[in-house]
């Protein structure tokens, strides 16, 4: 039986779409060095490989799918450590990786009203700053702009 009539994805080494990916081939599949993807696990609290024996660090595919949205946001999108940090704060994780690899044209614009939702609201208490206030600005704008995707696509 083929890979394809069993219904399973081997997108790299024999190894399924599930599977957990050593730091070599996540840095292969990204085509970043590995010493990049450790600096961004120090940086970004969401990146959480699960590590074995020795330190070793095995990513689940959703830490994949995170590390390809923030190689988006950072070497495509222009942002800045700084910037994809606060728009993980601003719009939720799940929103800004969503919205990062324009997930709603690989079938999934079903997940748009939850992936909304998890947009996070500052606590009353902070002070926003000019920064913070675009910040929140645009992610009610690309918020806006998700739901009308998603919508379209229905509609089609």
């Amino acid at each position: 039986m083929s890979e394809t009539a069993s219904g399973l994805d081997r997108p790299r080494g024999g190894k399924g779409r599930e599977a957990f990916r050593t730091i070599s081939e996540v840095a292969d599949e990204l085509d970043l060095p590995q010493h990049v993807l450790r600096f961004w696990e120090s940086k970004f609290t969401q990146v959480k490989p699960l590590k074995r024996g020795g330190n070793r660090r095995y990513y689940r595919p959703d830490d994949v799918t995170l590390l390809k949205a923030i190689k988006k946001l950072l070497h495509s999108d222009g942002y800045t450590i700084r910037g994809v940090q606060k728009l993980f704060k601003a719009q939720g994780v799940k929103a800004t990786i969503f919205e990062a690899l324009d997930l709603s044209d690989n079938g999934l614009e079903a997940a748009a009203p939850t992936v909304a939702s998890a947009v996070e609201v500052p606590a009353p208490e902070e002070q926003p700053t000019e920064m913070d206030t675009a910040v929140s600005d645009t992610a009610a704008l690309r918020d806006v702009l998700m739901r009308l995707k998603a919508l379209r696509d229905r509609l089609a």
